[in-house]
């Protein structure tokens, strides 16, 4: 069933208002709840919603800014917490049934931070099994009859349909800037280790990146910059450029235009989509080459092409605990097909073979440095096409696995329309770079025009 949604909701764009008395943070939450009322009966974003918690939240919010001491331009916007992500005060289960009913004694370092800076925790949202196998039961808010993406499955439904400007996600290889992609939202997906990992459930500690989905550009970032404010990531320290105001929208020199493998999971009419976007770039006086144009570009891509299946070796190995505990302890019915696969893969792998795939990762981290050094960022799509119908399977993770394998920095923008979806675009950055990918990114939201086909 198609839905026809209004624009997300931005609170980076309300509050401005909050201090002048136009609109509270608890109004703007009463119109976040009547979006769940209206929608969720059908989209099944939450697996957990505490609006009693969350209106006292906003009360407290909305008595700051009345005294003109609001505590962060986060405090007050409501936000939904990916069901991996420890929570104190509600379950966190992980779409698992080995954690039915699981409570945490604390919240993960990242709820930790937005508490503390007076943001409105509003619930908790699907993730497919441990954020890598079953799939939950959220539909795309877009058509119903397909899959909103995963793993962030909830999260990305959520900001779709106005329930929250802004919600948590993770990303192992796809899973923040998919959904996002094929809701029609924008997803950030920060340089690895730059926001505090703590409190969640990891699959693979060299690629598991905490992320935000959000309304805009503005929402994701100042969500992502209060998380890292609040609590340096360990031997990390810092998102690079977290402060009390996004960036300011830059236009970039230069782009570096990547196929890699993902280009020949599209249809017809994705690439169309693409290209034209990419002749709108140019035509704004933006170099745009690619493997075509420049040797470099062309070398990084064949070894990614090489390498990538590698990537899935590392997540494996790196997986192995707890989830063998997992299935030693609970049995094959407790633990998904799709994770005792990856723990096949992981006994088939020697420690000299987990080695030499971080050498090849460390290899190609320094060629992309090399190449992302000269240009403003990569730009290319964030997923495949639109989102395939059914709910089992959660698309492609092709196109936004490459940031992901190598830690970069990247953001899926919702500025491409295919037969009446979302089809994101995204850009990656440099590695610690994440303030000026962002200013990139603010530039193409605002400026480039939606293309459609």
């Amino acid at each position: 069933m198609r839905h026809s949604l209004p624009e997300p909701l931005s609170f980076v764009r309300a509050s401005a208002a909050f201090s002048a008395g136009r609109g509270t943070p608890r109004a703007f939450l009463e119109q976040c709840l009547a979006a769940v009322k209206r929608h969720d009966k059908s989209i099944q974003a939450f697996v957990t919603l505490d609006a009693r918690a969350a209106r006292k939240a906003a009360d407290a919010a909305t008595r700051r800014y009345k005294t003109g001491r609001p505590l962060s331009p986060v405090d007050g916007c409501p936000i939904a917490v990916k069901d991996i992500i420890a929570t104190a005060d509600m379950p966190t289960q992980m779409n698992s049934p080995i954690y039915k009913g699981w409570r945490p004694k604390s919240d993960a370092a990242a709820v930790a931070a937005l508490r503390q800076a007076g943001a409105v925790i509003v619930g908790k949202t699907v993730t497919t099994e441990f954020a890598i196998g079953r799939s939950g039961p959220t539909k795309n808010p877009w058509d119903t009859t397909r899959t909103p993406g995963g793993s962030s499955s909830g999260s990305a439904a959520a900001v779709a349909c106005g329930m929250v400007p802004a919600a948590l996600g993770t990303q192992t290889q796809g899973s923040v800037l998919r959904p996002a992609a094929y809701c029609g939202v924008v997803g950030f997906k920060p340089t690895h280790g730059a926001l505090h990992t703590g409190g969640i459930h990891l699959l693979s500690a060299t690629s598991d990146h905490l992320g935000v989905i959000a309304a805009t550009v503005e929402d994701a970032w100042q969500v992502a910059a209060q998380i890292s404010i609040g609590t340096a990531s360990p031997g990390v320290g810092f998102l690079a450029g977290a402060t009390e105001t996004p960036p300011v929208a830059h236009q970039p020199r230069k782009l570096i235009r990547l196929f890699t493998r993902g280009w020949t999971e599209t249809d017809a009419d994705t690439r169309a989509a693409f290209d034209a976007f990419i002749d709108r770039v140019k035509s704004r006086g933006i170099d745009v080459t690619s493997r075509d144009e420049d040797a470099e570009a062309a070398e990084l891509e064949a070894h990614f092409e090489k390498e990538l299946d590698g990537h899935l070796d590392l997540i494996a190995y790196e997986m192995r605990w707890p989830f063998e505990d997992y299935l030693a302890r609970y049995g094959p019915k407790m633990v998904g097909p799709r994770i005792r696969e990856l723990l096949e893969r992981a006994r088939a792998l020697t420690p000299r073979d987990y080695e030499a795939r971080l050498a090849t990762r460390h290899r190609l981290q320094r060629a992309a440095a090399a190449l992302l050094a000269r240009c403003g960022g990569f730009i290319t799509l964030a997923c495949s096409g639109p989102a395939p119908r059914g709910l089992a399977q959660t698309g492609s993770r092709t196109f936004p696995s490459y940031a992901s394998w190598l830690g970069l920095p990247a953001f899926s923008l919702p500025l491409l329309e295919v037969n009446g979806l979302p089809v994101g675009v995204q850009l990656i950055g440099r590695a610690g770079a994440d303030s000026t990918l962002c200013a990139t990114a603010q530039w193409m939201t605002t400026t480039a025009r939606l293309a459609s086909a």
